[in-house]
């Protein structure tokens, strides 16, 4: 658990603490998913795409919720070491960046519809290597893209935000070929449902799920 109250230098110790301890039940209407961590098993039809927007529970989860999409990973992407830990991305000694890897179907949810949700609700585009009290590069904006199409949509998608004037500032999200993803450890998959009552959950998490329920409730799996 991140600690909103703490100072950045004690984040990810402390977050590796308290993930690491007895999971708390998950809600009745968001069970923990059996494939947490894991690409679907049958991968014909589904799209990828790839988000880096601070803290990866609350984005997980976000993009979870959304008609359409199949199943969402956490992990990391965006830098230069193989296989890395979380201790090491947040030891900043690997480029990396936390981030959600998204299996969707395109048939249901564009490409589009995922951008407009990463760039006008599941986080804020506008701060530079940080979300929040999250500091650091870790913890960066970054749209990945697969093909120049998907560069296209993203960028145009940027524009088009900041011409909204929505965030009072302009987006700094970086916009990078996607690499490689490395799935994180398993106790980081479906977090945000298996700690409801977290401190960091129930502050900081809640209310950026809550924004992209709020802005996009004709796209949710289940409307609240």
């Amino acid at each position: 658990m991140r600690s909103f109250l703490k100072t950045t230098a004690g984040l990810c110790a402390l977050a590796f603490t308290v993930a690491c301890g007895s999971p708390q039940p998950a809600d009745a209407q968001n069970p923990p998913r059996s494939t947490a961590g894991f690409a679907p098993a049958n991968l014909s039809g589904l799209a990828q795409a790839t988000f880096a927007g601070g803290c990866f529970w609350a984005q997980e989860e976000a993009f979870e919720e959304i008609k359409g999409v199949k199943q969402v990973v956490s992990g990391y992407a965006g830098g230069t070491v193989p296989e890395p830990t979380y201790e090491q991305v947040c030891g900043q000694k690997t480029g990396h960046a936390e981030s959600v890897n998204i299996y969707y179907d395109p048939k249901v949810v564009s490409f589009q519809t995922l951008c407009n949700i990463f760039f006008t609700a599941s986080h804020d585009p506008t701060q530079l290597n940080r979300q929040g009290n999250d500091a650091g590069p870790e913890y960066r904006s970054v749209a990945f893209y697969r093909t120049p199409e998907e560069k296209k949509t993203i960028e145009s998608t940027i524009a088009k935000v900041n011409a909204s004037k929505q965030w009072g500032g302009k987006i700094v999200t970086q916009v990078a070929p996607i690499k490689t993803f490395w799935p994180a450890e398993d106790y980081h998959q479906g977090y945000f449902r298996l700690h409801p009552n977290e401190p960091y959950i129930a502050h900081v998490s809640q209310a950026k799920v809550d924004h992209v329920r709020k802005l996009f409730k004709s796209e949710l799996k289940n409307p609240l």
